[in-house]
Formats: structure tokens, sequence, C-alpha cells
């Protein structure tokens, strides 16, 4: 009985049709009796002209249709909140998903071109003690389609191209490795949006075992570690991550990355006052990287509610900028964009979050 029950309940899972490569969906399509150039038909429909369902497809008959939405999920997120800044144009988009829940991204306007930063889990269970997106712990990782369908939504909204993406917004990508991998496959596809690797981005705190096997798959994307401490104490203090991998053991990993993909490391370091922002913080830094070919983004940490963490002062920024590029070290402020609006990780899903319940509670 129980057997039966599992079967049925099988039976009724639909495949997620916008996570399939072209090679996959062509395989499906055939399977169905069709010809395998409504395949292609179908795949520039999702990933060129970014249709938001079945009926936007023009030249796909009614009867298909009908077939396709009976057999496949159609990932298309629903926009539940936009805040854009006055300042610089920013755009914070808070998305829901098909279950209920919510992910943040980010579209930001540079002279190069557009960037997004996309969400790659429903929270994250990382820890790290001044990113809001943690607070609440993981729920559940995200699908390729839905990481994908933030950069198209996006992209319907703001009617412009994107041509750099950023995985750095809620989550730890390589948490959920196999999901990111086919992300990365369909976004760069010339049959889809065709980005270059070399304009995609992942952001991870430090998982060793992925990093290493990212390394293997020799891809040309860039590699960001969030570092923010210069000695295993300091990043213990802020990551809990640094409790299961040596700060050493990470940075091994980080040449180990550049050594079989020949692409420069970022390191992402946040500063908090009085706790890593110091000049022996700074001599630490440079002992720890020494002879790396990487580029340093400094970043003054955004202030959360539920911590108490002070950005450092801009004086102390310079200081500690002008003490790496001593050492003939790469080092970057972040220019901060969007700072009239919630602009740190977490921070619109868990306000829009709490304004839900009080208004439940009314």
């Amino acid at each position: 009985m129980d057997f039966l029950l599992q079967f049925w309940r099988c039976s009724l899972i639909k495949t997620d049709i916008k996570s399939l490569s072209l090679q996959e969906l062509k395989t499906e399509i055939e399977n169905m009796g069709e010809k395998a150039f409504r395949a292609k038909q179908l795949y520039e429909w999702m990933h060129k002209k970014l249709a938001r369902n079945y009926s936007e497809m023009s030249n796909i008959s009614s009867n298909l249709k009908e077939v396709l939405a009976q057999k496949f999920d159609y990932v298309s997120l629903k926009e539940a909140e936009v805040q854009t800044s006055k300042l610089d144009g920013t755009r914070k988009y808070l998305f829901e998903l098909s279950d209920g829940h919510f992910v943040e991204s980010v579209w930001m306007k540079y002279h190069h071109g557009n960037s997004v930063c996309i969400s790659s889990q429903v929270g994250c269970r990382m820890g790290c003690r001044f990113c809001a997106s943690t607070i609440d712990g993981l729920a559940r990782n995200l699908t390729p389609s839905e990481m994908l369908d933030q950069v198209y939504a996006i992209s319907r909204s703001t009617g412009e191209r994107v041509s750099n993406v950023v995985v750095m917004g809620t989550g730890e990508p390589l948490d959920n490795y196999e999901n990111l991998l086919k992300f990365i496959q369909l976004i760069t596809d010339e049959n889809g949006l065709h980005i270059s690797q070399r304009n995609i981005t992942v952001s991870t705190c430090g998982l060793v075992e992925p990093m290493r096997r990212l390394a293997d798959e020799k891809l040309q994307i860039t590699l960001a570690l969030s570092l923010h401490g210069s000695t295993q104490e300091k990043r213990k203090e802020l990551m809990p991550i640094a409790n299961q991998y040596d700060i050493h053991e990470v940075i091994a990993a980080c040449r180990y990355y550049f050594a079989q993909t020949g692409r420069r490391i970022t390191f992402e370091y946040s500063l908090v006052a009085g706790v890593n922002d110091t000049d022996e913080d700074a001599e630490n830094l440079c002992r720890l990287i020494d002879g790396m070919n990487c580029h340093i983004n400094l970043i003054p940490v955004n202030p959360i509610k539920e911590r108490d963490y002070r950005a450092s002062a801009r004086s102390d920024v310079l200081n500690f900028q002008n003490k790496l590029e001593s050492r003939h070290i790469n080092a970057t402020i972040r220019r901060e964009m969007g700072q009239d609006i919630d602009g740190a990780c977490g921070q619109l899903r868990r306000r829009y979050h709490g304004k839900e319940e009080s208004l439940g509670d009314g």
C-alpha cells in the first residue's frame, strides 16, 4: 500500500521545464511524439524571449500548450514588491515563489552594463553574524529555473539587457551546488541569454570541498570568497563556518581555484568597526594572501537591526585600503548602491514578513 501511495505521489510530480537543457528538452518533446524543432521553439520562448507562460508562445499550437501545462511546471516568479533608489536607480525586488516563500534580487545600473544580484536559496544556514539572510535559517534550495527567472523577471521589468550576474544574494550558492551548475549552464547557453561565463560571479563563505570541485569544472566564472577576517580567530567571531574550515585551508582552496582556472580570486571583506578594521588586521591579511593573484573588495558593513555591528569610519576604511595597496595588493572600496532602500541581503524579505505578520495579528 505504501509503495502504491509513493508511486501515486511521484506520478503527480511535474517536470520543471525551464530547468531542462536544450538537449534534455528535445528528449522530452520527442518522447511525447512531437518533432525535435518544437523543443528549440520552446527553449527560445523560455530563455530568449522570456515568455512568462505558455500562452505567450504564439507559434505553439493550443493542443500542445495544453499537454505541456499538464506535464510540465512552468516557473514564473511573482513580483511582490520593488524598491527603487532615488539616489542611483538601483532596484531591489522581492519575488514570491509558487510555494509562498520569498526571495530577493537586486538590479544595478553601471556604465559598463547592468548587473543583477540573485539569491540561490530561501534563507541560509551559514549563520554569518552580520547578515540578515541567515537569521531565520534555511528554508530550501532554489531550483535552476527559480534562479534564472530572477534574471528574466528583472529583464522584463526594466526592459534592459542584463550583462552581469552575481550569485551573491540570499543563500550559500555552493550549498546548492548541482542547481547552481545547471543555472550557469542555462544562463550562458548560446541558445538563451548567452551571458559570458566571465561575467558571472559566484560568492561563497568558504565551503572547501565544493570550492575544489568547482575549480575542477574549469569554468571561467569569478569566485568571490567572503573572507571578513584576517585570522582564524577573527573569522570565527564573524562566521560560524570557520569552525568547520580553517582559514588557511580556505585560502589553499582559493589558490587551487586559480591554478585550475586562471581566474583571479575576489575577496569580500566587510569592515566592522573595532572588530576587523585595525592596522594589525590589514597586516595579517597581507601575510595571509601573499603572492596571490587577487582583488580585495572592501565593504563597510551594512548595519541590520538584529545585530549591533557598526560600519567602520570612512577614515578607517581608507587607511585599511592604503595599507593593502602599499603592499601592492589590489583593493577597492565597494560603491554602495541603493543606500536609501533595504540594501543588505535579507532585509526586504524580513521586513515584508514582519508586515504580513502584523496584518495577520490585526
